[in-house]
This record gives structure tokens, sequence and C-alpha cells, in this order.
């Protein structure tokens, strides 16, 4: 993270591809915080219950931080604790756009507000509310995982569906892990594309 001194609030983004560290770092921020003895909340949506299940946030390596499952950014409103001074969310992708709103408005009031999110979806396009949220934000960043078939920086999730590239008209959200996904770079990535006049995929 940028060594910029900020005062009152912010938005910070760290977004990427699925493997890159993304919560593992969130996780160190909402860690740092509490050291600081700052006051902090914890969300995530209610879809990723991977690996900690539904009341925690994980990164891939086991690491675990408490966290309150939403299924919008209007639950998160609802629940915000007034006394806070930390507002971190993972899987920002998930949420719904109001979750630029709200981010704005805590930083706003004086608020440091920390989201964690896949930026594109697995076809390589950009990712529900975070295109937005890395718009608004004052720091961000995008972490790379390793491509598993080449080793070059990797910047794309490949959804695997039998061990093959998922067709271009799969559903945009499936929750996955290792036997679903691999980080990939831009030259390994593939995403099939289904001939409309014979049905066929390529």
């Amino acid at each position: 993270m940028t060594s910029l001194q900020l005062t009152g609030g912010w938005i910070e983004v760290v977004a990427g591809v699925m493997f890159s560290g993304k919560s593992e770092e969130l996780m160190r921020r909402v860690r740092r915080a509490i050291i600081a003895r700052k006051r902090v909340q914890v969300f995530k949506s209610h879809l990723d219950n991977r690996y900690a299940g539904l009341f925690a946030i994980s990164s891939h390596d086991g690491r675990t931080v408490e966290a309150i499952p939403v299924d919008s950014s209007a639950q998160i409103a609802a629940r915000i604790d007034p006394t806070a001074h930390v507002i971190a969310v993972d899987e920002a992708q998930f949420l719904d756009e109001g979750i630029c709103d709200l981010a704005t408005t805590l930083a706003s009031r004086g608020r440091r507000v920390i989201l964690a999110g896949t930026d594109t979806d697995f076809r390589g396009e950009p990712f529900g509310p975070m295109p937005r949220l890395l718009a608004i934000a004052e720091l961000v960043d995008k972490l790379h995982a390793i491509c598993v078939l080449c080793g070059a920086p990797a910047c794309r999730n490949q959804r695997l569906i039998e061990g093959e590239p998922a067709p271009w008209d799969s559903p945009v959200i499936m929750v996955g892990a290792k036997e679903s996904y691999e980080a990939r770079c831009r030259a390994c990535h593939i995403v099939r594309r289904r001939d409309e006049t014979q049905g066929k995929l390529f």
C-alpha cells in the first residue's frame, strides 16, 4: 500500500484475480487497525462460504477473521456500528452498485473503508460494482497471482467445468475454489464461445 498519508475518511480497494491474496491483504489491514486500537467491522457477501463458513472471511492459506454475512449494501448500512472507525468488506464484486454510494457516504463521515474483490469475471470483463469502486477510491492496489500454465503474472480467472474452460454463456456468478478456477495470464486464459449456427463450442 502507498505511503500516502490520509486524514479524515477514505476508500481503499484491493482488487485482483482469485489466489492473488486479496482477502489476506484485507485481513492484514484489519489486524493492523485493531493493533492501532481502532474499532473495526468486517462484512462479507453471504455467497462466499468456501473456507471459514458463513461468519468469517479467510485466505486460501487458511487464515480467518470474523465477519458479518450480508446480501446487499442496504444490509451493511443497517448494521454499521456508529462507533466503528474502519469498515471492511470482502468479496465486494458480489454486492450491488449501492455499495459505491455507501462507501462514499462512510468515507465522507470520516470512516476508513476497505473493500476487496475480484475486478473481472471469468470472461475477463469488469465484475459488478468493482469498476466504480476502483474509480472512486483514494487508494487502489491491484494484485496478481501466478499463471498455473506458464508462470507469468496472472490477471484472469479461468473457470473450469469438468476440467475444461467454461462456455461464454455460463452464469457470471459461480462460487468455487481450486476445483473450479485457476489463475491465468491473458495469453493462457480461455473462454469457449458458442457457434450460434451449430451450437458448437470453440
